[in-house]
């Protein structure tokens, strides 16, 4: 099944439209992946998923947020101990390094709550753009930009949406074209879309629903 490629602005806003649709029918209600029950667990889970399943995250969180219940107790941990707590998520010094420079951060800058704005965020030890706005989408709600992961980045430029390789291009690129009240579903629903369907290696595009819209060159069935 062949797709045509829009040729013009409003062309491409119809398609945008009926991708958008499509994705909505196909993961009505997903949701972040990342095992948390505030924005404070949801900002350590996320700064350890870098270069990480969240499968594995999600191993390790709730036995590390029984240990240290709050930002406080990760202030004023060890970071040996710490980095062995998080050893199986790889980049173990580093991210233990991170998690408790976070855990000061918001107890001492922050008076212990994770703050709701992306500047304030982004000073946090760990938490650069992507990871601020999995927070603020995820954790409070607030749409501050669009999460781009290697699935969003891959299925983004999979779909035709951008045609960058820098992670905040293709956000830019993105908030210019999906409305602001999808931002935080959009994300979610591209990386189950990518971790289904549309896999990096062999997609499975006849199961895949937004077919008839994709026109990407390695589609295997056309």
């Amino acid at each position: 099944m062949t797709a045509m490629k829009p040729k013009t602005a409003a062309e491409r806003k119809v398609r945008i439209t009926a991708i958008l649709e499509k994705l909505n029918q196909m993961y009505p209600n997903v949701e972040c992946a990342l095992y948390h029950r505030n924005p404070w667990e949801l900002l350590v889970a996320t700064i350890l998923s870098a270069q990480c399943t969240d499968k594995r995250v999600n191993e390790v969180t709730p036995g590390l947020f029984e240990k240290y219940p709050t930002p406080q107790d990760f202030a004023s941990a060890s970071q040996e101990e710490m980095a062995n707590d998080v050893r199986s998520t790889g980049f173990f010094n580093n991210k233990a390094k991170s998690v408790i420079g976070a855990g000061r951060v918001i107890v001492n800058q922050f008076g212990g709550v994770v703050p709701k704005t992306l500047e304030e965020l982004i000073t946090v030890p760990g938490a650069a753009r992507k990871t601020a706005n999995v927070v603020l989408g995820s954790g409070y709600g607030i749409a501050s930009g669009v999460v781009v992961d290697t699935h969003v980045m891959r299925l983004s430029l999979r779909l035709d949406l951008t045609k960058q390789t820098d992670a905040v291009k293709v956000e830019q690129d993105l908030i210019k074209i999906v409305p602001k009240d999808r931002w935080i579903q959009f994300s979610h629903q591209l990386i189950h879309h990518g971790r289904g369907p549309c896999v990096a290696r062999k997609p499975k595009c006849s199961e895949c629903r937004l077919c008839d819209l994709c026109y990407a060159a390695d589609k295997t069935i056309q």
